[in-house]
């Protein structure tokens, strides 16, 4: 295609020096034609050219860039490949806790980070504004439906200034049209009319520049997954029995080291193998002790990098990790160090680490790319329990295969495991990624933020404006297309049904329910007397001769009714009891088993009688078998008919069956015939009720929409009932409490300005107060999770002194349908508490590790989110002096490697 003419004259050949692929083209022209751009691409297909063509652009007008991003690793990943690029000096940090040439033209952060400056709170002293940004590029964009992150995405995307371009680069999902369309009404909503200048451009690409092949491991080989056209399953995988399911045994599953030496045989190595958990992670490394999947000189090369590693951070050395690395081995998950987890970044991308055992975090967007993805299972544990992986998160996690340049095809291989086969994984990379959805829910924060600056009416047009309403807006046409189908579906109902009394109905299904109900009960009655009279029976059966009348009737004779038979013989039956060779009053003969006889009649027949029967030859002496009789066995089927009666039920068997037969005449003669089939009629009397109810669903949600209420006002109104019960607002006015809470950034942002301005943490040290901080930020932790570190005796004395307020606030939320956490966990305050000392006067970190169950990775996480805080308190209103020096004190002294 013919790009038009930059308006910045950009050459693009000099920026890039390669054929551009088609999409990447259309959004430069796009983003020249000053449109925002929604670019949804595969992973690894190029779209973060497009962010760069932003970046330069923007740098050829002029103007700055944001850069955001979902997490803090790949914010730091993007900071070292920008300097690459542009040069250091025109690349800043800002993710929190770390702020890097904050005032360069080209800024990356946390898309909290930017949304934080959106609302004008200042998080630390960066001095940044929005005013001169020609560009915000929003990497990752389908966090936005991101359970716990989704929220920050809408909001930077509502409160962006309509003058800023957007670029939102997302891997590929089910709904982009969607997704852009909103933007361009978030936009165009802002500014109150449609202009080009706020028109939002869809660029959807498919495309993958290495296309993926999928593989399935079973322990007899690596097989393809799909079939030659790449749309179903392979067939020489499809199971034998598909309606059998059973569980395989562990040994019919490859094992690690097999799927390994599987890869290695086919050159598809270096790999990234899934597992879902940080043991899983371990535990495969160790597996693996035995191989080595370098040469002499790669090994040579790792461990020179490794050298280089301790020598930067002695501390970081831990027993173990270092000798499978040297073999070409790791893992990578969360419960390592960050500094770690960067070094097998580095090796694996020079391409020395040959597999990488990781978690799911691994697919969130780190540029790690590999020849093959493995996924060890297809299943994971999640909030909901466990459950298959959505077609989003299989294509993420295989979206990591194929090194563009390197590699003409990328590998994805499924294994076999007890629970999930081929089926599954065939479906997986079948299925289309299903559509973003909206996971927008309102904070103290944003109701404090949105009232500083906003009317409340505005705060309500603001939060129409979420994706999520935009969803249901969407949704209010087919609603009143199904409210008219409904409408109609029921008054055709309606005619049919108008001469029948609705009594009639609800009596007539009464009725037949109870007489269910009494079948059931004769059938229970009929099974616990059977069993009790084959008790008795057992014990006499064996002295019966021939000749003797029995009653038949069980699983081997399958009759509705107990059938009279003529014993004629015993045979030898398998155990101890003999099998029955009988002639039924049907003229059949039967082979029964003393466990069919459920009665004996009063009479017999002489010997005499039975010396012109015999047997058809076809009977086998097996249970259950039958055949037909001949001319000589049918006068005497005739005389058992004539003389035996049939078998007298129980005395409680036979009280229900009259009340069954006193129902069924009931039912029988019931008004409801004279109308038609009752049967049919109760259907569609039924099937009325149930449209009723659906229309009156229909109706209300329609009637919600119609008014055009918020989707979510109603929580947004429930935490201002809350704020103003704390004193954090006067009417729709943010109090001194209110602004102070509108400055934190946390989980439940009132919750920590109540602990603040409490005026009980002035008393704490430094360490002391970092302690306590991290008890109201900190989850619940794992039942198992122990540390040796007691907390100070001041910090557990403060702890007691906040619960009546925590109590308090968790009843007032629970009135206001509000979930919001309000933690105060003690159990690892100890590990903040000595980390805070400082150097001189903490233990190090290897000792501060063996001194607690967490993981090295989880402790780090703790420890830098203790620091985030402590980094807020100055910058929030109304904080007392000596909390504020304290918090600079103690973030000073946790602020040592690792953290």
């Amino acid at each position: 295609m013919n790009l038009p003419q930059s308006p910045t004259n950009l050459n693009l050949e000099t920026l890039f020096p390669f054929e551009l692929d088609d999409f990447q083209k259309d959004a430069i022209a796009a983003l020249d034609a000053g449109q925002s751009v929604v670019v949804c691409a595969p992973t690894g297909s190029g779209k973060t050219l497009i962010g760069e063509y932003a970046i330069h652009r923007a740098l050829a007008q002029g103007q700055r860039v944001f850069y955001t991003t979902p997490l803090k690793a790949l914010s730091n990943q993007k900071l070292r490949d920008f300097q690459q690029k542009f040069g250091e000096e025109l690349v800043g940090l800002i993710t929190g806790d770390i702020l890097i040439n904050v005032k360069a033209p080209v800024v990356v952060m946390t898309t909290e980070i930017f949304r934080n400056m959106l609302y004008e709170t200042p998080i630390g002293q960066v001095g940044t504004s929005v005013r001169d940004i020609g560009a915000v590029i929003l990497d990752e964009c389908h966090y936005l439906s991101d359970r716990q992150r989704g929220t920050v995405w809408e909001e930077s995307i509502i409160y962006c200034p309509t003058q800023i371009q957007l670029v939102a680069l997302s891997a590929t999902i089910g709904n982009p049209q969607e997704l852009t369309d909103w933007i361009s009404s978030v936009r165009a909503s802002a500014q109150q009319e449609e202009t080009e200048e706020n028109d939002c451009t869809l660029i959807n690409s498919d495309f993958r520049p290495v296309p993926l092949r999928f593989y399935f491991s079973t322990v007899k080989g690596l097989v393809p997954l799909l079939n030659g056209k790449q749309t179903q399953i392979n067939p020489k995988l499809k199971a034998k029995h598909p309606h059998k399911r059973r569980r395989r045994r562990m040994e019919d599953c490859p094992s690690i080291p097999l799927v390994i030496s599987q890869l290695q045989e086919r050159d598809m190595l270096p790999a990234i193998y899934l597992i879902f958990s940080r043991r899983g992670c371990d535990r495969a490394v160790d597996i693996l002790s035995e191989k080595t999947l370098v040469n002499p000189n790669e090994a040579r090369r790792i461990q020179q990098r490794i050298d280089e590693f301790i020598q930067q951070h002695p501390e970081a050395s831990k027993n173990g990790q270092f000798e499978p690395l040297t073999r070409g081995i790791a893992s990578h998950h969360a419960g390592l160090l960050p500094d770690w987890k960067s070094l097998v970044e580095e090796l694996f991308e020079a391409g020395l680490v040959k597999v990488v055992f990781a978690t799911a975090t691994l697919a969130a967007g780190i540029n790690m790319p590999a020849r093959t993805t493995v996924l060890s299972a297809l299943s994971k544990r999640s909030d909901d329990g466990h459950r298959l992986l959505t077609p989003s998160e299989f294509l993420q996690i295989s979206g990591r295969a194929g090194r563009r340049g390197m590699d003409t095809i990328g590998h994805v291989v499924t294994v076999q495991t007890p629970f999930e086969g081929a089926k599954e994984a065939a479906y997986l990379a079948t299925a289309t990624p299903e559509p973003l959805r909206s996971w927008f829910t309102p904070s103290y924060g944003m109701v404090l933020n949105l009232l500083q600056k906003h009317t409340i009416k505005e705060a309500k047009d603001l939060l129409e404006r979420s994706f999520a309403e935009y969803l249901a807006q969407r949704k209010l046409a087919p609603e009143q297309q199904a409210i008219a189908s409904l409408t109609t579906d029921i008054a055709k109902l309606n005619i049919e049904l108008a001469p029948i009394n609705p009594k009639q109905f609800t009596d007539y299904e009464k009725l037949s329910e109870r007489l269910k109900e009494e079948r059931r009960l004769v059938k229970v009655l009929q099974q616990q007397a059977e069993a009790t009279q084959k008790a008795g029976i057992a014990k006499i059966l064996p002295d019966i001769a021939s000749g003797t009348i029995l009653y038949l009737k069980g699983k081997q004779i399958p009759v509705h009714e107990p059938l009279p038979a003529l014993l004629f013989e015993k045979a030898p039956g398998k155990g101890q009891s003999p099998y029955l060779i009988c002639l039924g009053a049907n003229n059949r003969w039967y082979v029964s088993a003393s466990n069919n006889v459920v009665g004996i009649a009063d009479i017999s027949f002489p010997e005499s009688a039975l010396s012109s029967l015999v047997p058809p030859t076809g009977l086998t002496l097996k249970q259950g078998q039958t055949r037909k009789g001949d001319a000589a066995s049918v006068p005497i089927a005739q005389q058992i008919r004539d003389r035996v009666q049939p078998l007298t039920p129980a005395p409680e068997v036979l009280e229900y069956q009259e009340r069954v037969e006193r129902l069924t005449a009931k039912l029988e003669n019931h008004p409801l015939h004279q109308w038609g089939n009752s049967k049919n009629l109760l259907k569609r009397y039924k099937k009325r009720l149930a449209l009723r109810e659906q229309l009156k669903q229909s109706q209300s949600k329609y009637q919600r929409h119609q008014l055009n209420r918020s989707y979510y006002w109603q929580d947004f109104l429930n935490l201002i009932e809350i704020l103003r019960e704390f004193g954090a607002l006067d009417e729709f006015v943010p109090t001194p409490l209110g602004e102070a809470t509108a400055a934190i950034r946390s989980e439940n942002e009132l919750w920590l300005s109540l602990i603040l301005l409490s005026g009980e943490l002035e008393t704490l040290a430094p360490h002391q107060l970092a302690a306590t901080l991290c008890a109201a930020i900190t989850e619940t932790p794992r039942q198992d999770s122990w540390s040796n570190f007691a907390p100070s005796q001041e910090s557990l004395e403060v702890l007691d002194k906040l619960q009546n307020t925590r109590r308090r606030l968790n009843q007032v939320q629970h009135q206001h349908n509000v979930a919001l956490p309000v933690w105060l966990e003690r159990r690892l305050m100890g590990v903040v508490e000595q980390w805070a000392l400082g150097e001189a006067f903490s233990v190090d970190w290897n000792q501060l590790c063996d001194e607690t169950s967490l993981d090295d990775g989880d402790i780090v996480r703790m420890l830098r989110r203790t620091v985030d805080v402590l980094l807020q308190l100055p910058q929030i209103p109304g904080i007392s002096e000596i909390l504020q020096i304290n918090a600079r004190l103690a973030a000073t002294q946790m602020r040592r490697f690792p953290v």
